[in-house]
């Protein structure tokens, strides 16, 4: 596999290194963690795309068989994903070769440890949780997502395992966006700011989130993250560094603001640039609703005694919204992702572009019975996973989506019925 200008790494063994020849994985095995609404519409997804055999595993076991039904003639299995014994054992006894994780960020560390005891690959879309600086939370960064992970890099490269973190849509697709920036629209890069922005509406509801309340809460109420190449990684506060982001396809305008998200910590590992930020359109009622919850302490994972029960707020405040998996009927609008690039162009010009994939709630609802962001989300590992059962995408250690080409990875998506697109905007001075 050919390396890459400018590939380079942060971690003690050079990345390269962790980047093997190509080896396929015919008639792949997937053992399946999380059968909510990622996991199930990753299910449906997969079940067009004949290289691979799923099994999916839920503590809810009737929710996993509901996810094998809808997908064909997929297995279904019941598994607490916090017991590492048990989900090793699972794997073995279906023989599976990779564990894809469908689960929220609090069961990355014991499902990736699984993986790595049973002699799996791994995929997630989401990375170990951070912890932040106890003293200057909001100046300095404590555990960084994935920290975790990429400690176990070298146990990893030594299994000659591929674990594939942030492989989701942000993560993941938008890392994707940022190497082939890198590898084939810029001569040097000034900033990759990866801005999600929607026009999404939910009819009927006050206040409705479109994807998990208790990832969006991690990841919106914790200090967000920002690298710059002469001072590294550091934080600032939630929500600051408001901007307005015009998107494409008719969403238009949107405020951003800067949350803690996995690019921020994935794209400078291998991609050189000056300044890396990731913003988010929230809102600014969804935000006032996020500050009345920290304020609260609603927001809280740690088990509070109400009545003759322990319970979690955070586990509290997402019982009482609506499954957003189950939303899809009730929304209408786009959802974007993208990747957006300034620096000088492979003419030594300045350059602007703003590399997105849009999705219609309309269509993939007809379409797979998914709500946008969820099909979103789910379609980027499904077609990460064709490229490694075919070849095209191989590797040991733990790599983000910015190590592996971006060139196959682009390709197949179009073939899944979901193009991507860039947009030449005109540079701004910075």
């Amino acid at each position: 596999m050919a390396s890459y200008k400018g590939f380079r790494s942060n971690n003690s063994m050079s990345t390269l290194d962790f980047v093997s020849k190509r080896v396929s994985i015919h008639d792949m095995r997937i053992l399946l963690v999380g059968a909510g609404g990622v996991g199930s519409a990753l299910a449906r997804i997969a079940a067009r795309r004949p290289f691979a055999h799923l099994i999916i595993a839920d503590y809810d076991l009737a929710r996993a068989q509901r996810a094998a039904t809808a997908s064909g003639s997929y297995s279904a299995v019941q598994l607490d994903a916090r017991d590492e014994q048990a989900v090793a054992a699972v794997a073995a006894e279906h023989s599976c070769d990779v564990l894809m994780n469908a689960t929220d960020p609090r069961f990355v560390m014991p499902l990736f440890r699984a993986a790595l005891r049973a002699g799996l690959h791994y995929m997630d879309m989401a990375m170990s949780l951070s912890q932040p600086d106890p003293g200057e939370p909001y100046r300095r960064t404590g555990v960084k997502l994935g920290d975790e992970q990429f400690a176990a890099a070298g146990e990893w490269a030594d299994s000659g395992k591929l674990a594939l973190v942030g492989m989701g849509v942000e993560p993941g697709l938008s890392d994707v966006f940022a190497r082939h920036a890198a590898d084939t629209l810029f001569r040097e890069i000034d900033e990759v700011g990866v801005r999600d922005g929607a026009n999404l509406v939910v009819d009927g509801y006050d206040f409705a989130p479109t994807f998990s309340i208790w990832t969006t809460i991690e990841e919106c109420l914790n200090p967000p993250v920002i690298w710059e190449r002469d001072r590294g990684w550091y934080t600032t506060e939630p929500f600051s560094e408001p901007e307005v982001f015009t998107f494409p396809a008719g969403i238009g305008p949107v405020e951003c603001v800067n949350v803690e998200h996995e690019e921020v910590l994935l794209v400078p590992r291998w991609v050189d640039a000056r300044r890396v930020t990731f913003k988010y359109g929230l809102g600014s009622e969804f935000i006032g609703v996020l500050q009345t919850l920290h304020k609260l302490g609603l927001d809280s994972t740690a088990p509070v005694q109400a009545g003759d029960v322990r319970v979690s707020p955070r586990d509290v405040v997402a019982a009482c919204l609506p499954d957003p998996a189950t939303l899809g009927d009730a929304m209408h609008g786009l959802t974007c992702a993208g990747t957006w690039v300034t620096g000088t162009g492979t003419d030594g010009a300045p350059r602007e572009v703003y590399l997105y994939h849009v999705v219609d709630n309309a269509w993939s609802m007809a379409e797979y019975g998914s709500q946008a962001v969820v099909w979103q989300t789910a379609v980027n590992p499904v077609v990460a996973l064709e490229l490694i059962d075919s070849g095209a995408w191989s590797g040991r250690g733990v790599l983000g989506p910015e190590a592996l080409p971006p060139g196959p990875f682009l390709d197949l998506l179009t073939d899944y019925g979901s193009p991507w697109a860039c947009e030449e905007r005109t540079p701004t001075a910075r």
